[in-house]
């Protein structure tokens, strides 16, 4: 393992910056979401980062191949993508899942080439924090900002303290009204740069910031009888309470109840998966760079095929009504239609038999991210990240929690695609 890497982990075991609850999901669900895990990794798709990741901290063996496979994609990807289109925050993931694998990503080679990734996010983070300094917002997002933050901090190279300090300040403004995910990515870089940077204004600063996030994070639960944001926000959100305990001390963290909450849902997204998994096995995205590589040790994935459903039987039919709107450039338009879907099919099925029956109106286009196909464009109308539109999708008048690929409408459902800002 990386001396400088493995010293921080060493450090953030010491001093309480490591999962220290009692709360472990049972073996069988944590080989169930494993299993899903692998199972969800399509190898004509670019490799996820955060399924690597999730899968080394969950100890799973290689079974498949599957680990090996996406640590060579993961390779070629970076010296093929990090220095020209890749966003900040995502070549900080690929620096996590090569520090989980006991990879020097100083030193990623692949395709004959060799790239210093550390070096690629020290430059891609200072873009963000000059941006922030200068405009008030970073380049892309502050959800990036925190992965930037723990990815430069875990590898013991410079950059992280700049970051860090602008997080902090961003995590303590009144006016930030920061997402649950974001704030939980936060506390993980934050609490990683309080245990190594030597500057005592600068932590006293971070633990300020890791305080008021944690703190606010058990308000919530306390609250909301175990839930922090929605179900999709819950992975990080346990992942940052469970390895700080240190922050929010004297307090104590209700983690049966927290934990309930998640064994109540199904997890089937393989994103939403791979932020929740480590946080049930007792680990978090701070001891990516403190495992035991050479130990094929941990819970392998159950054996027994997941029953998740009954094959060959034939569905009945949904009506879904479904409308696209915009308000906000250009041409207004305000277009509506009905479909019939299989009942069990995804929003983004609907979006299919819609164009279909209209191509003209209902066309629309989507990218893939790693929480699954995003729609970027419909009716011709495009989002763009420089004037900060995008789709919003709605049911009714609520905003969908889901994906278009994994939200499943109703029968009667009105669904609204509105053209907005962020």
């Amino acid at each position: 393992m990386l001396g400088v890497a493995l010293g921080v982990g060493v450090l953030l075991a010491l001093l309480g910056g490591v999962a220290t609850h009692s709360c472990v999901a049972p073996d069988k669900l944590v080989s169930e979401l494993l299993e899903r895990l692998e199972d969800s990794v399509d190898r004509n798709e670019p490799p996820n980062p955060s399924v690597l990741l999730a899968m080394n901290l969950a100890g799973a063996t290689e079974g498949g191949g599957t680990r090996k496979w996406l640590l060579r994609e993961i390779k070629e990807e970076a010296v093929k993508r990090a220095q020209k289109d890749m966003t900040s925050g995502q070549v900080a993931l690929y620096v996590l899942a090569l520090l989980s694998s006991c990879q020097d990503p100083h030193h990623t080679h692949a395709l004959g080439q060799t790239v210093d990734l550390f070096r690629v996010l020290r430059k891609k983070t200072k873009e963000e924090t000059e941006s922030l300094e200068a405009t008030g917002v970073p380049k892309t997002t502050l959800y990036s900002v925190s992965l930037d933050t723990l990815g430069l901090c875990l590898g013991g190279v410079g950059g992280y303290e700049d970051a860090a300090t602008a997080l902090a300040k961003e995590a303590l403004s009144p006016a930030g009204h920061l997402s649950v995910d974001t704030r939980a990515a936060a506390a993980l870089g934050l609490a990683c740069a309080y245990h190594r940077t030597e500057r005592q204004d600068l932590r006293h600063l971070l633990w300020e910031a890791v305080s008021v996030v944690t703190n606010g994070f058990l308000d919530e639960q306390e609250k909301r009888d175990g839930m922090m944001g929605n179900i999709y926000s819950m992975g990080l959100a346990l992942q940052a309470l469970g390895s700080t305990a240190m922050f929010y001390a004297p307090r104590e963290w209700d983690c049966a109840q927290a934990f309930s909450v998640v064994y109540g849902h199904d997890y089937r997204q393989p994103m939403a998966i791979a932020q929740v998994l480590p946080a049930l096995v007792g680990k978090s995205y701070l001891e990516a760079a403190s495992l035991e590589c050479a130990a094929s040790s941990g819970v392998s994935p159950s054996l027994q095929p997941l029953k998740l459903g009954p094959a060959g039987v034939q569905k009945a039919r949904i009506r879904v009504h479904y409308s696209i709107v915009n308000a906000l450039q250009g041409k207004h338009f305000h277009e509506s239609i009905s479909v019939r879907v299989p009942a069990g099919s995804t929003l983004l099925e609907v979006l299919r038999a819609a164009e279909k029956k209209e191509p003209d109106v209902f066309s629309f286009q989507t990218e893939q991210t790693s929480w699954g196909p995003m729609v970027v464009s419909i009716h011709g109308l495009a989002a763009n990240p420089e004037d900060r539109t995008y789709w919003q999708f709605l049911s009714e008048e609520d905003a969908l929690q889901e994906g278009v690929g994994t939200y499943v409408p109703v029968d009667g459902e009105r669904i609204q695609a509105v053209f907005s800002t962020y």
